[in-house]
This record gives structure tokens, C-alpha cells and sequence, in this order.
């Protein structure tokens, strides 16, 4: 929303100079809202529902039996259901200088004036953003050459130039030697395009992604392998004991809330139902929470030269349709088809609203549906939506022999 008081003047609306965002306000809101989503993972809730809980520290005990709080409970399945939480990295210095994570960040109450973000991934670009815009003076490190480095470098580079835009400064392929103190302060020393050099700053918040709660587990005990990226499992979500699964954060690559959630309905019916559901059946989706969002589904265009698959690739920029345009929109929509087919294998849109639009492409993969299907769909006028039928109408073009188009050609010619 502040980033909407950015713009207002390129759209005719004065704002007052000055305009400033109240800090403590807005994380109070913050603090407000997940005490209200909260309650999804209530005891209370789980109570109710006729679950019975046991609340401490859970560690395997044998193959069979799980040991909670002094309790040993014996299972005949059973799912790990742990987590991840956020990773650290070995920088000299920054544990004992202090700093921040997805997790505590929200437990501000003043603003920073100077924030460091160390890691340019989904998580470090979107608070980097945010707390930019909500007025703190923001350095974002990373190592790699640009942010959202496993993204397609089209859709990154248009969030990076939206956080120069937005005054961030970016200290991309740079290496962190060593945090200190100074007084209250935090001093960064780091290396950048070749010199060494030195910053400070009130707040350091450390997103360079997460690591799995496998350590307390005891899952020697239980016959289940692990690596440092988590649980080892199967395409149906057993783990190398058949009678235990994991889900979520710490089995999967794909760390996301929606993931979770489907992979515990897969070891749900596999364990209980005698199903096979298998995960690498999953279509799924994620979105980067910048603005503008990246939003993507399947796979990219590197996945598909790694898999040896040859696609045709199709993209419509959003300020070439007539909603886009109104909306000041520079992103755009891509889609990767099978070479030759209209077979969706992947998509990617970078939009201020790609989140709710991937919905469309999502569904067509997991459907089977393809481009020729989505160029016969209505899409209401004017809406950035209409960006994904444009691409099924070019697909739809690339079907045309050129006897037809030489005929089509004649009658559009002779209308004139």
C-alpha cells in the first residue's frame, strides 16, 4: 500500500510531502493479524476436534514408539511434521553482534533507521523491500549476481530495478568477512567488486534461508535417514521406515505453507487409506511477495534444457494490454509449452497481483488443459488476465499452414 503513495503522483493524486508510515502502528496491526490466524494451530482447536495432545519435546525411541514429555506412545504410523526454522551461516562475529530472522523481526516496535539484509532470496527482497518503504535506509547482500537467483533473470531483474527504484542499495556478488560492534551498532565488513569496505547499521536481518528440525529426533533410533536438507522420503512420503512419513519443511524443497498442507494430505491417504499418491505428481505453485510479485508454476526454461526437453516459449508484456498499461504495469506473462504441442510446462508472471493471476495456468497444468483450451476461454475486458489468452492466441497462430494464411491473409486484404 505505501508503495501505491509512491506512485500516486504519476496518476494524478497529490500526496501531502512528508508522508511518513507509522512504525509501531503497523506492526502492531502485524502482531495483531497472526494472533487472529493463530488459532489454526491452537491446542484449543486440536483439542476440540477430538485429537488428543501431548505438548514437549518428542524424540523416537524405537522403530514403533515416540517418547513426549516422559510419555512413551507407541504408533502403528506416525508423520514427522517438524519444520524448518530459519538458517544460520558461519560469518565471524554475527552471532555475537546479534541479529534478526523472519521469525523475530516482527517483535519490532521502532523503525531502524539503517538495515542490513544479508541474502537476496524471497525472503530477504521482501522485507528488504518493505522495510525500505516503511522508511529505513536498506542494504541488501548477497553473493549471488543478482537477487532471486533461482528465478528467471527476466522477472528478477524487474524486482531489482524496482528495489534500486525504491532506494535500496544492493551489494550483489559480495562476500561478508566479519560483523562487530560498535556501542549499539553493528559494523559489517565485506568485499565488493574488488575493495574492502565497511557499513553500519542498527539491525541485521540474516535470510539466507532454512534448515530442517531433524537434530532433537533421534531418528537413528527409528530407522529414518536424513540429510542436511531434511528427511529422506519416497515419491509417496514414507521415509526409509515404511511406517513413518514427513511432510512439510522438512522433507520437501519446496517450503511453502500450500506445500505442507498437500503433502500431509498425501500422508494422510497413503498411510491410512492404503492410497499411492505420489508427490511428484503435485503441480506447484509459489509466489515471491515483492512488489511486483513473481509468481511461477512448473518448470523454467533452465529446468527444461537440464531435463533435455525442447520447449517453445511464448510472453506477453503487460504493458502491451490496454489493463496493464492503465495500471503502469511493466511485468509480464510467460509460458513454456512441450515443443510443438500446446502442453503447458511451466509459467512465470511477474505482476503486482501474479499471486491471484498463476491460479489460471496452475489449474490448466494440473487439469491437462492447453493453450488451445485457454484461447477458446473468455477473459472479461480490460483485465491483465487477458495476457495469458493473448499467448494461447499466438499459439494458436503457429498452427496455421501457410496455404491458410495465405488465404487469411486474402480475405483481410480484400476487406479492406
Amino acid at each position: 500500500m505505501f508503495g501505491d503513495i509512491a506512485i500516486a503522483p504519476e496518476l494524478g493524486i497529490h500526496v501531502p510531502e512528508g508522508t511518513t508510515a507509522d512504525f509501531a502502528a503497523v506492526m502492531e496491526r502485524m502482531r495483531r493479524i497472526r494472533t487472529k490466524v493463530s488459532h489454526h494451530d491452537s491446542v484449543k482447536r486440536y483439542s476440540e476436534m477430538g485429537i488428543d495432545l501431548y505438548l514437549g519435546e518428542g524424540k523416537f525411541t524405537s522403530g514403533s514408539t515416540i517418547e513426549v514429555g516422559g510419555q512413551t506412545l507407541e504408533f502403528a504410523k506416525a508423520v514427522i511434521a517438524t519444520g524448518a526454522r530459519a538458517a544460520a551461516i558461519p560469518i565471524p562475529g554475527l552471532q555475537e553482534a546479534g541479529y534478526l530472522t523472519n521469525e523475530n523481526i516482527w517483535e519490532l516496535t521502532e523503525l531502524p533507521e539503517r538495515m542490513a539484509v544479508i541474502g537476496g532470496g524471497p525472503i530477504g527482497s521482501e522485507l528488504a523491500q518493505t522495510f525500505q518503504r516503511l522508511g529505513s535506509d536498506v542494504a541488501l547482500f548477497d553473493v549471488s549476481p543478482q537477487i532471486l537467483s533461482r528465478e528467471d533473470p527476466d522477472a528478477a531483474r524487474i524486482v531489482q530495478d524496482q528495489l534500486v527504484d525504491d532506494g535500496l542499495t544492493l551489494y550483489l556478488q559480495a562476500g561478508i568477512n566479519s560483523v562487530s560492534r560498535d556501542g549499539e551498532a553493528k559494523v559489517i565488513s565485506f568485499t565488493h567488486e574488488g575493495q574492502e569496505k565497511t557499513a553500519v547499521f542498527d539491525h541485521i536481518l540474516l535470510a539466507v534461508g532454512r534448515k530442517p528440525n531433524v537434530d532433537s529426533l533421534n531418528l537413528e533410533v527409528a530407522n529414518v535417514k536424513y540429510h542436511k536438507r531434511g528427511v529422506e522420503i519416497n515419491d509417496y512420503m514414507q521415509t526409509s521406515n515404511p511406517n513413518i512419513y514427513a511432510i512439510g519443511d522438512v522433507a520437501v524443497p519446496y517450503q511453502f505453507t500450500h506445500v505442507a498442507d498437500a503433502t500431509a494430505r498425501i500422508a494422510v491417504q497413503n498411510a491410512l487409506f492404503f492410497g499411492r499418491q505420489k508427490f511428484s505428481n503435485l503441480v506447484v505453485p509459489w509466489v515471491t511477495y515483492t512488489d511486483p510479485e513473481v509468481a511461477h508454476v512448473g518448470m523454467y526454461e533452465k529446468d527444461a534444457k537440464e531435463k533435455g526437453i525442447a520447449i517453445d516459449t511464448y510472453t506477453v508484456y503487460l504493458n502491451e494490454m490496454d489493463r496493464g498499461l492503465a495500471d503502469g504495469e511493466e511485468g509480464f506473462v510467460r509460458i513454456h509449452t512441450e515443443k510443438g504441442s500446446d502442453k503447458i510446462v511451466g509459467g512465470t508472471i511477474v505482476a503486482r497481483h501474479a499471486g491471484e493471476m498463476l491460479g489460471e495456468i496452475t489449474l490448466a497444468m494440473t487439469a491437462k488443459i492447453g493453450l488451445k483450451t485457454l484461447a477458446s476461454t473468455i477473459h472479461p475486458y480490460p483485465t491483465q488476465s487477458e495476457a495469458i489468452k493473448k499467448i494461447a492466441d499466438t499459439y494458436n497462430r503457429t498452427r496455421l499452414t501457410p496455404t491458410i494464411k495465405n488465404f487469411l491473409t486474402r480475405i483481410l486484404s480484400w476487406r479492406r
